[in-house]
């Protein structure tokens, strides 16, 4: 088809004219509204910002009051939580303890650890048995005594 014959189609007139309604439609629209604004808009548009201020306020009142609720019971859940966590860990320690108790003989024999565990770097105290009572005891190792002794000096010296 070429373009003179769909402008002389019947279907091509009505679809113009009602377009042109249409158009005409929105510019009345549009002068309307102009006029409103200039007459009746000002009262109108602060009655409707009064309304919606309103309506925020009871809104944000509503929205805070279920907050402060909602963390009310967060804090009451995450305390009972804690509490039967705590109580479930000190009933399985007694358990373990008690178990071990049980098991193990009242006295235990004495094990003598390898020269390079007693000498390891990574402890900190070094465990001796001293030969008149075969009692533990706890000494620093030597080179901290060393580090100790060469900072007292340093400070006698400074005096």
């Amino acid at each position: 088809m070429r373009n003179a014959d769909i402008k002389n189609a019947p279907a091509t007139g009505t679809v113009r004219h009602v377009s042109r309604q249409i158009w005409l439609a929105g510019l009345g629209a549009a002068a309307l509204t102009r006029d409103w604004a200039e007459s009746g808009a000002g009262p109108m548009f602060r009655s409707l910002v009064k309304e919606g201020t309103l309506v925020e306020a009871r809104t944000i009142r509503v929205v805070g009051d279920r907050l402060e609720t909602s963390y009310a019971k967060v804090n009451s859940v995450w305390r009972r939580t804690r509490a039967v966590v705590q109580s479930g860990v000190r009933d399985a320690a007694d358990s373990a303890v008690s178990l071990v108790q049980k098991t193990l003989p009242r006295s235990l024999p004495q094990v003598k650890l390898p020269a390079m565990a007693v000498d390891a770097p990574a402890r900190k105290t070094v465990r001796k048995t001293t030969r008149k009572h075969g009692v533990k005891k706890a000494t620093a190792p030597r080179t901290a005594r060393v580090a100790k002794r060469g900072v007292r000096g340093k400070a006698r010296a400074a005096k």
